[in-house]
């Protein structure tokens, strides 16, 4: 396909080669000398010396910053503040997953303050009061199919001295250009693309049961779904295949825009599990859905009648949809259970407070109570679906 561009919900160059054109979108920013945010695992990777070097033929003097961890905390921001500050940079280019993604936002958030992460936060978590205008210019380069980040007005950061997730909000977060070019995301080995996949499909398909009117949401997130389905397989059975590549950029995108409308349960458990055991998240969120789902399926019916259509299944039922997210799961290879992780049931008291209180809980279409939390959480650990 062509490179095109889309301007919802924020200018977005998607196409394979795009990337080409990151020189002229630093500079039409006002970026000379942006910080290359990525995660330490792509350091060495050959599209981000391209980059690099692409750049600076272009007079566009970038600078790399690559200590980002899985699961980032905020002794990654405050390494990259000091890189920022050091290196006399003036924008942001973040490139990765959403590990990478989310610190490069937070350091664009940050970057012009005389102030901490946390100190700017205060104790309710609030950084809103951080002026627009001293936002630093960012672009976002996508290079997994997964937590749609590229599009989100918000960070999810681990405090370290609590070891709870925290997640960094502010309208100015959303940056001004992102570059979805699917070339990039081709080297992804098959468990990180059933993993980050399967992100997408959560981040969508609880967008699309949250309770709410959002038709504009539901609608994106309907066809995302129906985009996964058919793509996601053969990604992760041929990671060469461009097509399929192309449709998981695409509905990982969509899913980030259409959870404005809300998230639920799953990311609520998912937050504090990867936090405490240290756990990738799209894998986390993978596991747990099947749980999830059965403890709402009497707020869902309908939503899956609907689903189950779009995914053409045989029965039009909540059993059926079930039984097919099973069947993908397994597809992909990904574990029955968070035991199978090393996470242990004892940790449940601990981690159905944290859920209960997570912004995304309130998302959920079942309003459910710290035991229930509790209860799932245990399912999840031991593979007891049913309740």
């Amino acid at each position: 396909m062509a490179i095109t561009t889309w301007n919802y919900p924020t200018t977005i160059v998607f196409g394979a080669g795009a990337i080409a054109g990151l020189p002229q979108q630093c500079a039409q920013l006002g970026m000379q000398r942006p910080l290359l945010v990525t995660d330490s695992g792509l350091q060495a990777a050959t599209f981000i010396g391209e980059m690099l070097d692409n750049c600076r033929r272009c007079g566009v003097d970038a600078r790399l910053f690559a200590d980002v961890q899985s699961n980032p905390v905020d002794h990654n921001v405050e390494a990259g503040l000091q890189a920022f500050r050091s290196g006399g940079c003036d924008g942001i280019v973040c490139a990765g997953g959403g590990s990478a993604l989310d610190v490069g936002k937070t350091l664009a958030l940050i970057a012009g303050q005389g102030a901490s992460l946390w100190q700017l936060g205060g104790s309710d978590g609030d950084w809103s009061t951080i002026p627009a205008a001293a936002v630093a210019p960012q672009i976002a380069v996508p290079t997994t199919a997964g937590t749609g980040s590229e599009v989100g007005r918000a960070a999810v950061i681990t405090h370290s001295a609590s070891r709870t997730k925290k997640v960094i909000f502010h309208p100015a977060m959303l940056p001004p250009r992102v570059i979805a070019d699917p070339q990039l995301t081709l080297g992804l080995p098959p468990d990180l693309t059933a993993a980050t996949g399967l992100d997408a499909f959560v981040h969508n398909f609880e967008a699309f049961c949250a309770p709410g009117f959002h038709p504009m949401a539901d609608g994106i997130a309907v066809e995302a779904m129906r985009l996964i389905a058919g793509a996601l397989p053969r990604a992760f059975a041929d990671g060469s295949d461009l097509a399929a590549r192309t449709d998981m950029l695409a509905a990982a995108t969509m899913g980030a825009t259409a959870f404005q409308k809300d998230l639920g349960a799953v990311h609520a458990l998912a937050h504090p599990i990867g936090a405490r055991f240290n756990l990738h998240h799209g894998l986390t969120n993978a596991i747990l859905l099947p749980y999830v789902m059965v403890a709402n399926r009497t707020a869902i019916g309908d939503k899956m009648r609907r689903l189950a259509g779009v995914l053409a299944l045989p029965e039009h039922d909540f059993a059926a949809v079930l039984n097919w997210v099973l069947a993908l799961r397994h597809k992909l290879a990904i574990p029955d259970t968070l035991g199978a992780l090393g996470v242990g049931a004892d940790a449940a008291a601990e981690i159905a407070a944290l859920a209960l209180r997570d912004p995304c809980a309130p998302g959920n279409p079942v309003a459910l109570s710290e035991a229930q939390y509790a209860d799932i959480f245990c399912r999840a650990v031991n593979g007891r679906l049913q309740q």
